[in-house]
């Protein structure tokens, strides 16, 4: 499963980070991969100063990767050392969540 982070809003991440975890509890956590894709205003979720770092922190460490979007990085003129460690980077987030669909990821935007 790709999810969608987009918005720059606690209670969105929350809510994506709670579908992480209910599908892994549904499905079991060896039988499926989840990666969240997380650009744009959405990107602010992930700085080390983040509300929801501790989430993100505990979802990385139950196998959900956290990737970010380079060109978001850069139009916020942020860098990797503004952001919490381990996660990910992918060029694009638009491209990432593409890629995904086409070798047939579900795909969930909450």
């Amino acid at each position: 499963m790709v999810i969608q982070v987009s918005d720059n809003d606690p209670a969105k991440w929350n809510l994506a980070l709670n579908n992480a975890k209910n599908l892994q509890d549904d499905v079991g956590a060896a039988n499926v991969d989840i990666e969240m894709v997380v650009y744009g205003p959405g990107i602010n979720m992930l700085k080390l100063e983040s509300p929801t770092g501790s989430r993100v922190a505990d979802a990385m460490k139950a196998n959900v990767k956290v990737v970010a979007c380079e060109n978001t990085l850069r139009a916020q003129k942020l860098s990797r050392e503004d952001m919490l460690p381990a996660i990910s980077y992918v060029p694009a987030g638009v491209t990432e969540i593409m890629k995904k669909q086409g070798e047939g990821w579900a795909y969930l935007r909450p």
